[in-house]
């Protein structure tokens, strides 16, 4: 993966100087620390501060077709690309490097738009045809690579990261209250929306097009794939193992494409348990695999970690992250993921990408995308539960099955009686909510936003945060049942806009370290989409198909062991000593000046979490801490601006300038 970044003039009047454009390359340099390039005209100016994995040699960007009029400047990985090359050489394309990034131009050049639905990969891409004045871009299907644009002062600007943006001095820096509600209720901003105002994302699945300084809206080429039930998986189980088995063999196979070596991740979860033992077993048996211990030995998986190492014999490092790292890395955290937190799980997968990078890997392969597209998680499991109770009102198995999903609930009667309450309270109409199977966990998590200020919230209180959800919600949503509804919500929403940024890209890009994840291959995913639901969930077994899939190579504990979510310490870290470094940010004159949180609640919440009773602390009261903190940490980085201003306008090794004569000046990649 790399670094991308540009600016089109959209105005004659508007002519912005190299400089600024070297700053965003260089503020995106952990993204590409082994190469930097440039190409401008007097339309645009295209960045690309690179990670070299495939083409060493040759795969400088920005990179141009063989006569100079397309451009591209290229994130990510296109795994189908040796045998895409092969299909445009049959057309008589000549190929002049070693790179998937050439074949993806000419394979623009050959079908515009339509080229995206033959890529195999994970991407973030700008396009610029000199001949038509068009800048294409385009994002891969689930939103592994990221990509922001934004329209300002007779300019369009867009980066891999938001920072970048930010070194062109006529951007506004401004949080977003509409958007800060979303974040502090489902986790992250709905569809295009950032944290910051005018700051958007090009949506996973979209591609958008600037003709003569007007831009088109965002255009749908891929969506997450739904079969009704008469087109579904009507073979045996054993025959869906099978199937499922050899894509997800393929998928591994390609995403060993590299002209560098590829580590894997490996929790110890049943998920990265698979992947590595495909790689050892068909690839790779010198694998070196690499993982996270907890000095806090409720969130460790260390012991079924060594039994997966012991059975496939992986060259291992583990590092172990103490309370103290999470709260010395959370600030480098921040900066890294440009929004909110509600958690602080990302601060060890930081710790762990920068493991990978000491031990000189570029590379790992990663199980994410497995507990969405298979029912991995409980809120899965509940929604077949309330589809149960709707057939069966009156069947006294309800809450043995809760009780099945939820132990630690049913050991305090108070706590017992309260959750079944709300939990069977529901009304038949209540069911037919769009929404219905997140709405508890949403609801939950929005308490957090009485910490607002009273200013903030009299301008949020006619703003329902969940109301943009709806109207991205495909037409058949309603005809779906509970199962399908919460599986499009978890893939669509938590998954793209907050696994797979905050916990993903960020996290390993933050160190120069590519994550690919052969779950999100979109033939798996649209294989997974066509089995039912009891192949996903058998009775209360979720991901049904995968354990069985691979039940030969895994160990009995590994395929037995109940589903632990990824979690890390976050009242324990943050304020397990009683103070915290992080105290600064919740000084008064700091929320003050921030204008977004109520000084004496927060300065209750402290008082809480400091105290060395922690039984009174609560899941909503340690998602607020951290969200309040990641907010402070947001206002001082990008609002003040503290973190931007070390940023650097160093140019970078490699431009390319196109003369008013349209001569071409400077190295160039592929001419």
């Amino acid at each position: 993966m790399c670094g991308i970044s540009g600016i089109l003039n959209l105005s004659a009047k508007r002519n912005h100087s190299e400089e600024t454009v070297f700053r965003m390359i260089s503020v995106l340099g952990h993204r590409g620390p082994d190469e930097r390039g440039m190409y401008t005209d007097h339309c645009i100016q295209l960045g690309h501060s690179r990670l070299s994995i495939i083409g060493l040699e040759s795969g400088t960007q920005p990179l141009s077709n063989s006569d100079g009029s397309l451009w591209i400047v290229y994130n990510g990985e296109v795994f189908n690309y040796i045998e895409l090359r092969e299909q445009l050489s049959n057309k008589g394309y000549r190929f002049v490097t070693d790179t998937d990034t050439e074949v993806i131009l000419y394979l623009y050049q050959e079908m515009g738009p339509d080229c995206l639905s033959l890529l195999n990969g994970q991407f973030a891409m700008a396009i610029w045809d000199y001949k038509k004045r068009h800048l294409f871009l385009a994002r891969d299907r689930v939103g592994i690579c990221p990509l922001y644009y934004t329209f300002q002062n007779g300019s369009f600007l867009f980066a891999s990261e938001i920072k970048a943006l930010f070194m062109e001095n006529g951007v506004h820096r401004q949080i977003d209250p509409v958007s800060l509600n979303q974040i502090f209720t489902v986790w992250a901003p709905i569809g295009s929306r950032t944290v910051f105002k005018d700051i958007h994302a090009l949506c996973p699945g979209h591609y958008m097009i600037i003709r003569d300084g007007i831009a088109d809206e965002q255009k749908p080429y891929w969506t997450l794939p739904y079969y009704p039930r008469e087109q579904q998986w009507k073979g045996a189980w054993d025959e869906a193992a099978e199937t499922l088995s050899a894509l997800m063999e393929d998928a591994v196979r390609l995403r060993l494409r590299a002209d560098v070596p590829v580590g894997a991740y490996l929790s110890g979860g049943l998920d990265s348990s698979i992947i590595t033992s495909i790689i050892c077993e068909k690839f790779n048996n010198r694998l070196k695999t690499f993982s996270i211990g907890f000095e806090d030995k409720a969130f460790d998986e260390a012991d079924y970690q060594k039994e997966m190492i012991q059975k496939l014999n992986t060259e291992h490092r583990q590092v172990n992250v103490t309370n103290q790292m999470i709260q010395d890395h959370f600030s480098d955290v921040i900066w890294h993921c440009e929004t909110p937190l509600l958690r602080t799980g990302p601060v060890p997968l930081f710790v762990l990408s920068g493991l990978v990078r000491d031990n000189r890997f570029k590379v790992v392969l990663t199980g994410e995308g497995a507990d969405e597209i298979f029912g991995g998680y409980n809120i899965y499991k509940e929604a077949k539960i309330r589809a149960f109770w709707s057939r069966k009102p009156d069947s006294d198995l309800r809450p043995l099955l809760l009780m099945r999903l939820y132990p630690y609930i049913f050991k305090d009667a108070d706590r017992q009686l309260s959750f079944l309450k709300r939990f069977f309270s529901v009304t038949p109409e209540d069911m037919q909510d769009p929404l219905m199977s997140h709405q508890t966990r949403w609801k939950n998590t929005q308490r957090a936003t009485t910490f607002f200020n009273a200013h903030l919230q009299e301008e949020l209180s006619a703003v329902n945060p969940l109301s943009e959800i709806t109207g991205m919600l495909p037409e058949d949503f309603a005809s779906r049942d509970l199962f399908d509804r919460a599986q499009w919500l978890e893939t669509a929403i938590f998954m793209s806009s907050y696994l797979l940024t905050s916990q993903g890209d960020r996290m390993a890009m933050a160190n120069g370290v590519e994550l690919r994840v052969p779950y999100l291959d979109h033939r798996v995913i649209d294989f997974a989409a066509r089995l039912p639901d009891h192949l996903k969930i058998y009775g209360m077994d979720e991901k049904y198909i995968l354990k069985k899939a691979f039940w030969n190579r895994l160990p009995q504990s590994i395929r037995k062991r109940a589903k632990q979510p990824y979690r890390a310490p976050i009242r324990q870290a943050l304020y397990g000593s009683g103070t915290s470094d992080l105290d600064r940010l919740v000084e008064v004159d700091k929320l003050s000046g921030a204008g977004i949180f109520n000084p004496e609640k927060v300065k209750r919440l402290i008082k809480k979490l400091s105290a060395v009773k922690q039984s009174t602390v609560s899941e909503v009261d340690s998602m607020a801490i951290t969200g309040i903190l990641s907010t402070q940490l947001i206002h001082e980085l990008f609002i003040r601006g503290t973190g931007l201003m070390a940023a650097k306008p160093e140019p970078p090794e490699y431009i390319v300038r196109r003369q008013a004569d349209g001569t071409l000046s400077g190295a160039v990649a592929s001419l």
